[in-house]
């Protein structure tokens, strides 16, 4: 699982990259150890500043769902101007503008835009193809050349073109391979026998992740599920070395995700103080109790563990044969216990998969169809910060509709089909 090569895109070389390329050359330890300077503040905030219009729309006559708290609403009307909620409710409590453009949901349910906490979106392409599967907001797991800030940036300004996004940068993980080629001020790592794991080499990759603008912190606890030849219950950093991660975010400001897998990995991950456990197929009883007690979000990936069971590699196949039951039990018991899920379904490599899956396993694990659905509504909305735009269709929340054929309360899989995707206020 996780993010695949992909070639960086080209880029001009910038007067602090030739700075960083001299101090490597040069073989001082000071360029490992200093902070990366700051980018330019007052231009990226001037760009996160920019609104794009939105547009305007009323939806009338579906039944609407509220995920928050489980109200339905048959005959609805929901408004939207400049890209914003402005009214949602039944029609005769709700004053539809006059000269509206009007879309049709009659026969049909009305839900907010899903939300995807574990995506790998590295194209325009894939972007748009997760918009029309219905996850309209959503969070990168890691891209390999900060093609997720530049996509972060495409939902700004064109929002039908991708979801508002949360962006994670390149992964901090012991090889970066080609990744060190992301930036210039990564280079001086290149020197290092044994990769990323020193307090300093972990902090750089941090900083310079939070320069470039991301939004969390992507690190790893064990190697991958996906690939045949490694092995994904041994361990690449011990709690020190992510707690070393996780400091290093928290200067920043930022929150970090783990991709994990054995038991004491996601035990390290959560007592290291990640925000969120991403995979976690062994994550222990013990290790849940302390996630409730944390507030530590569980995203499991069932998407992506179910499509390795689907393999045509026999070593993947029976892996993932091997973990998603047990998968599921974890996902069933932590939520029993009270630890907040979030959907995501870790799509890479060009293959966007419908969250709707998500919330399909979700409630094949155990949750109700309400509770599968928060997953990927109010619950994810929470973990990304997202919890005043996201997740509902409330006055002030995002214009973002999904229509769909058919009651996702008596059936979940209509989730994965939706009829209609609205970004934005704008019907797609």
């Amino acid at each position: 699982m996780c993010v695949e090569n992909t070639p960086p895109p080209s880029s001009r070389l910038t007067r602090r990259g030739v700075l960083a390329g001299a101090a490597a050359l040069a073989g001082t330890t000071a360029a490992l150890a200093a902070s990366a300077p700051q980018a330019n503040a007052a231009g990226r905030e001037a760009a996160r500043e920019e609104r794009p219009t939105g547009g305007d729309l009323v939806i009338e006559g579906g039944t609407l769902l509220d995920p928050a708290t489980g109200e339905v609403t048959e005959d609805a009307v929901v408004v939207i101007v400049d890209g914003v909620v402005r009214a949602a409710g039944a029609r005769g409590r709700t004053r539809v503008p006059e000269g509206a453009e009007v879309l049709d949901a009659h026969g049909r349910w009305i839900l907010p835009g899903l939300v995807e906490a574990h995506i790998h979106l590295n194209t325009a392409a894939e972007a748009r193809d997760a918009v029309l599967l219905g996850a309209t907001s959503a969070r990168s797991g890691s891209t390999n050349f900060y093609q997720d800030i530049a996509v972060r940036e495409l939902a700004r300004q064109a929002p039908k073109q991708a979801p508002r996004l949360r962006a994670a940068g390149i992964f901090v993980t012991p090889d970066l391979g080609d990744t060190i080629l992301a930036d210039p001020e990564l280079t001086p790592l290149a020197r290092l026998s044994d990769g990323v794991r020193s307090p300093e080499a972990l902090r750089r990759v941090v900083e310079v992740n939070i320069a470039r603008g991301a939004d969390v912190i992507k690190t790893r606890v064990n190697e991958r599920a996906g690939l045949p030849e490694q092995d994904p219950l041994a361990q690449v950093y011990d709690r020190e070395q992510l707690s070393a991660v996780v400091a290093a975010a928290r200067r920043g400001g930022k929150g970090v995700l783990c991709h994990s897998y054995s038991e004491k990995g996601c035990d390290d991950a959560v007592m290291a103080g990640v925000r969120s456990l991403e995979h976690g197929a062994f994550v222990g009883e013990r290790t849940l109790h302390e996630m409730r007690r944390r507030g530590t979000y569980f995203t499991p990936t069932l998407t992506a563990i179910a499509g390795l069971a689907e393999s045509s590699d026999p070593v993947l196949k029976e892996r993932g044969l091997q973990y998603l039951p047990v998968l599921k039990r974890a996902v069933l018991a932590a939520h029993e216990l009270g630890v907040p899920l979030a959907a995501g379904t870790d799509s890479s490599g060009g293959k966007i998969k419908p969250i709707g899956r998500e919330v399909e396993l979700m409630h094949a694990a155990g949750l109700s169809a309400l509770d599968a659905i928060r997953t990927a509504t109010t619950g994810a909305a929470k973990l990304l910060g997202l919890d005043r735009t996201a997740g509902r269709l409330a006055r002030g929340f995002a214009g973002d509709v999904l229509l769909v054929d058919g009651d996702p309360l008596s059936d979940v899989t209509v989730l994965k089909k939706p009829v209609r995707v609205v970004r934005s206020g704008i019907a797609l």
